[in-house]
């Protein structure tokens, strides 16, 4: 098997002509969505954000027709048949609120990962994207990552046999955002949540989270957090166990010492072994993710491409919902299966303070909202 059997590309919509509005005008919508977007020949037609020269300057980077000040101009454009949210999760459910509003004309959104800032909030929002018939898709981009989806593509066929045991390990030092310190987030809402939502697309959905946390000592120096070193276990029915190590401390190389950075994973099954290297923490230099696998028949087989997570892989969640809509295939990452992911980190959070397992389902049938089964 060779990597183009193994489908590490997304399929794409055979409309693209649709119009994209897209709100936000920050490094994740100007440097991964819309080099993503253009480079397969999708269609952005507007882009709107708080700082009109930041809009100005991302629309003629990547000849956009139009720039706005206010999203909701941008909203009430003719052109936008979909929207693309790139704003913090505290602003996120106004933003998709005033989309709703305008349900007559905007048929599908593309949220920003975290969907909220909890699983009820989230909830209430997917509940209201369902009765306004409006379809909303969650920018989980780590499950478009080339070796994610060649890896996925292994454990669908059944070339590594039954899972045992996976797990993801980061080490790096990312760019934080100012919200961030607003709302007192390191790494769990941030980073983690990319490997617990891969962990969930590879295998489902967990019974159990075992979480522990700690301050990252370079980030305190900044603001207060609980979350800037985290380990997670998720346990599985069927026996298997999975295990993220998220480290934003990553050693003082920041401070003098040689770096040793990178996102590794490893996923052991009854019948194979798959490692895989994200290549995002090399960025701005391209650097595509890799993987190499073995089965009990010997020998190694290593599959490479030439996309990169940043900026290639952020193609996939619009395509897909696109395709959605127009009925080529259904979403997948729709906001009622993140709401799953987000009750994971949710879990995660409680397990850390609490200092015990959490089931899933503390927080999935809490008295708030229990999410619907995604859609066929």
């Amino acid at each position: 098997m060779d990597h183009l059997a193994l489908d590490h590309l997304p399929p794409l919509p055979a409309d693209r002509t649709v119009g994209i509005g897209c709100i936000g005008a920050g490094f994740i919508m100007a440097d991964c969505h819309l080099v993503a977007y253009r480079a397969a020949g999708l269609n952005p037609v507007a882009i709107a954000a708080r700082r009109p020269d930041a809009a100005a300057a991302v629309a003629a980077r990547h000849s956009i027709p139009r720039a706005y000040a206010d999203f909701r101009r941008l909203l009430d454009d003719p052109a936008v048949e979909v929207v693309d949210i790139a704003v913090p999760p505290d602003v996120q459910p106004a933003v998709i609120e005033e989309v709703l509003e305008r349900r007559d004309r905007i048929r599908g959104i593309l949220a920003q990962k975290p969907l909220a800032t909890n699983y009820a909030e989230a909830a209430r929002i997917v509940e209201r994207c369902r009765a306004a018939g409006v379809r909303l898709v969650v920018n989980q981009n780590m499950r478009y990552d080339h070796a994610v989806r060649v890896c996925g593509s292994l454990l669908e066929r059944g070339v590594l046999g039954d899972p045992v045991l996976a797990t993801i390990e980061m080490r790096a030092v990312p760019h934080w955002m100012p919200w961030q310190e607003r709302l007192g987030w390191v790494t769990l809402r941030i980073m983690s949540i990319h490997h617990l939502d891969t962990f969930r697309h590879w295998f489902g959905t967990p019974r159990r989270v075992i979480a522990s946390v700690r301050p990252d000592p370079r980030t305190a120096r900044q603001f207060a957090h609980e979350d800037g070193i985290v380990l997670v276990i998720l346990e599985y029915d069927s026996g298997l166990r999975c295990l993220t190590i998220d480290d934003v401390w990553a050693g003082p190389a920041r401070e003098g010492a040689e770096a040793d950075l990178g996102v590794r994973f490893r996923v052991e099954g009854t019948a194979g072994l798959a490692v895989g290297e994200i290549g995002w923490p090399a960025w701005p230099e391209r650097c595509p993710s890799t993987l190499d696998y073995t089965t009990t028949a010997g020998g190694w087989h290593r599959p490479r491409w030439p996309e990169a997570w940043f900026p290639d892989a952020f193609v996939g969640p619009m395509a897909e919902l696109l395709r959605d809509l127009e009925g080529t295939a259904p979403a997948i990452a729709t906001g009622d299966d993140n709401l799953l992911t987000i009750a994971v980190v949710d879990a995660a959070y409680r397990s850390a303070r609490e200092h015990r397992g959490v089931e899933v389902t503390e927080i999935t049938t809490a008295p708030h909202h229990r999410p619907q089964e995604p859609r066929a």
